[in-house]
C-alpha cells in the first residue's frame, strides 16, 4: 500500500529494508502498522484488554512458543526524533500486550534492541538490531 513519505514512515522503510536485505528477516513474517487487537496469538479475552494502538513493525517466528504456531519475535517502534527514555517505556508498555521476545526502538541514527532479563528484573538493551537467525537461536536455547 502506498503511504506518504512522512519522517517516521521513512525510518520504518529504512528499518524494514535493513531487516530483510541485510539481517535475514523473512518478509512473510513481518507485519507493519498492525493493530494490537489483531495479533493472532492473543486470545479473545486478551484482545478485549488491548488498547486501540498499532505496532510499527512486528516480526513473527515459527516454533519459538509451544502454544502458538506464530509468535512475535520482535516488536519495533520507529521514531523520527531523538530517542528518549519515555520512548523506551512506550515500547515496553506495548510489549505488555504484544509479548514479543524482543523489543526495539529505532530512529534515523540509532536502534536499541532489548529483552526482559528476569535475573535483573528489568529490560536490557544493546545498540544494534541482531539478525533474525540470532534472535531465533537465543529464544530456542532458553
Amino acid at each position: 500500500m502506498w503511504v506518504s513519505a512522512l519522517p517516521e514512515e521513512t525510518i520504518r522503510h529504512h528499518i524494514l529494508n535493513h531487516m530483510i536485505e541485510r539481517l535475514g528477516y523473512p518478509p512473510s513474517l513481518i507485519v507493519v502498522e498492525k493493530a494490537l487487537r489483531q495479533l493472532p496469538h492473543l486470545s479473545v479475552n486478551d484482545r478485549q484488554q488491548v488498547p486501540d494502538r498499532r505496532a510499527d513493525i512486528i516480526c513473527f517466528a515459527k516454533g519459538v512458543n509451544g502454544q502458538h504456531d506464530l509468535y512475535p519475535l520482535i516488536a519495533i517502534e520507529c521514531k523520527a526524533i531523538p530517542l528518549v527514555p519515555r520512548m523506551i517505556k512506550q515500547i515496553i508498555g506495548y510489549n505488555h500486550f504484544v509479548r514479543a521476545c524482543f523489543i526495539a526502538l529505532a530512529n534515523a541514527s540509532e536502534i536499541r534492541t532489548g529483552w526482559y532479563d528476569p535475573t535483573k528484573g528489568d529490560y536490557q538493551f544493546i545498540p544494534y538490531l541482531p539478525s533474525y537467525d540470532s534472535l531465533t537461536r537465543i529464544v530456542l536455547k532458553s
